[in-house]
This record gives C-alpha cells, structure tokens and sequence, in this order.
C-alpha cells in the first residue's frame, strides 16, 4: 500500500508487512543537517510538533539505553507526550528507538512498543530519510495510521526540510 499525503509533504507511507509501516522522503539538505535537526533537543522543538501544536519539552539522552520524551501543546487543547528508549546509534547514520505514547491504558512493557529504525542516506548532497515502525502487531499498526499521524508527520517533516536547509 502507498498512501497519499495529507498536505504539502512529500513523504511516501508503505506498509511492507502487516506489523510495519515504513515512511521514505528525500530532504534538499545534507545527511548531517538532518541528522543534527533530528537529534539536537533545540531543534526538534521546532519541527516535530508540525502545525498541530507546540513543543513544550524535548529531552534526548542520545546513547544506547538512554531515553527520550517529547511533549507538545495540541492546538484543540491538551498535552500529547511521547517517550522511548535508545536501542542502537551509529551516529549519522542509524538510531533505533522504541516510541510509545504517552496516556493511561497504553501498554508499555517489553515488547508492546513499536521499535523505529530511522535510517540516513546521502547521495548528491540530498538525504533519504527511511523510517521503518516495526509493530508488535497488525492492530497497533493499524492504530497508529488511524490516529492521524500521516499528516502530523508530512507537516513535522516538512519543517524539518526547512530547518535542515537553513543550518547550512
């Protein structure tokens, strides 16, 4: 399956297995822009909320077995929180992380997270960013594409576009 997009981004949403959802995009910038905007907690402030909010707390402890917590203000009211752990870094290259979502009732444990591999690529001064979400099953993945986050993510990433070029 290739999704459309949701608004101005131009990343490509596919779903290689029935557990997976992996999203492909191209930025105009150099693999160590992007990987910079991605991992610095200044910068992700702002990108990764996209238009649907503000970012009020970006922590990263950006080694194996650290952890991360990003929390936004939604637009409609309300606090969304995410939070994960580090599992593998080959720095500006490949991180793999856990990411769940912060609320009452989503399970936790190991093995109930979904575990992302964000994966840079450069070629002619352009990165290929693929981020592959390893689910522990068909209905959270399924769940997920639900909530809404392809057009969160195609606007985030568009930021992150933005803020990669003007970094160099």
């Amino acid at each position: 399956m290739t999704s459309t997009t949701n608004g101005g981004g131009n990343a490509i949403v596919t779903l290689p297995a029935d557990d997976q959802i992996l999203i492909t995009r191209e930025f105009a910038a150099p693999r160590h822009l992007v990987y910079r905007a991605w991992t610095t907690p200044e910068l992700v402030k702002r990108w990764w909320a996209g238009q649907r909010g503000k970012m009020t707390s970006v922590e990263i402890d950006l080694r194996v077995g650290g952890r991360w917590r990003y929390v936004m203000d939604v637009n409609e009211g309300g606090e969304v929180a995410f939070h994960g752990e580090y599992r593998e870094i080959v720095p500006g290259e490949r991180i793999v992380y856990t990411e769940t979502l912060d609320m009452p009732g989503v399970p936790d444990g190991p093995g109930d997270a979904p575990v992302n591999t964000a994966t840079f690529t450069e070629r002619d001064g352009r990165t290929t960013l693929t981020l592959l979400t390893q689910c522990k099953d068909r209905e959270l993945r399924d769940m997920i594409l639900a909530s809404g986050m392809e057009g969160g993510m195609q606007e985030a990433w568009d930021l992150l576009e933005e803020l990669a070029v003007s970094l160099a």
